[in-house]
């Protein structure tokens, strides 16, 4: 089996968890969804806690012994580094959606370009994002990693898998960490569908 890939399903053990979250960070990195420290991955493990990416950390660099282990109130169980900024909008999901067991927050370029630009992907302009995801809200800006982003995003996280966050990014979620990274492929959606308009045109 290739040590590089992401397997469907959320049930495996929390070695093959962190495994998986290491390749994910590579693959958002080297797709140009993150750079230097941004973005963040995090699992629900079967016991309820959750493995998260740390802060102040290249996520395309990660090894499995860098990963972080919190409760779903936030409190540290395990790992040496510290957690990252944005760990409570990645607990509000899973407090608010028992049915996901992954959560990504990444910066794609193009997707993020609607969100500085106030677009939300909802309209007909790009219907393989509505078909392939459902609408994307564009969420209100609150600054990164404060309570206020929690705020923002809360009235969201029940009805969609994706959304994007005003002037910040998007963030995805899924039954496991393949479908949730899948959804994060904003741009190459976002850009498929451009060439398709323009084409028609």
């Amino acid at each position: 089996m290739n040590s590089d890939l992401l397997l469907p399903g959320s049930t495996k053990s929390e070695e093959q968890h962190r495994r998986e979250i290491c390749i994910a960070g590579r693959w958002m990195y080297d797709r140009g969804y993150i750079v230097a420290c941004e973005g963040n991955l995090s699992v629900r493990l079967d016991d309820g806690r959750i493995l998260n990416t740390p802060t102040c950390m290249n996520k395309g660099m990660l090894a499995p012994r860098d990963l972080v282990i919190t409760d779903l109130e936030g409190r540290h169980l395990c790992g040496d580094r510290k957690v990252s900024s944005e760990l409570a909008m990645h607990l509000l999901v899973y407090r608010m959606r028992p049915d996901v067991q992954a959560v990504c927050h990444a910066h794609p370029p193009t997707a993020t370009g609607f969100a500085v630009a106030g677009r939300a992907l909802d309209q007909a302009l790009l219907p393989e994002v509505i078909v392939g995801l459902g609408q994307v809200p564009l969420v209100r800006y609150a600054t990164p990693g404060t309570p206020e982003l929690s705020a923002a995003i809360e009235p969201f996280v029940p009805h969609y898998d994706a959304l994007l966050l005003a002037n910040h990014g998007a963030v995805t979620c899924g039954p496991d960490l393949l479908i949730t990274l899948t959804r994060s492929e904003l741009d190459a959606l976002i850009d498929e569908a451009v060439r398709k308009d323009r084409a028609r045109r």
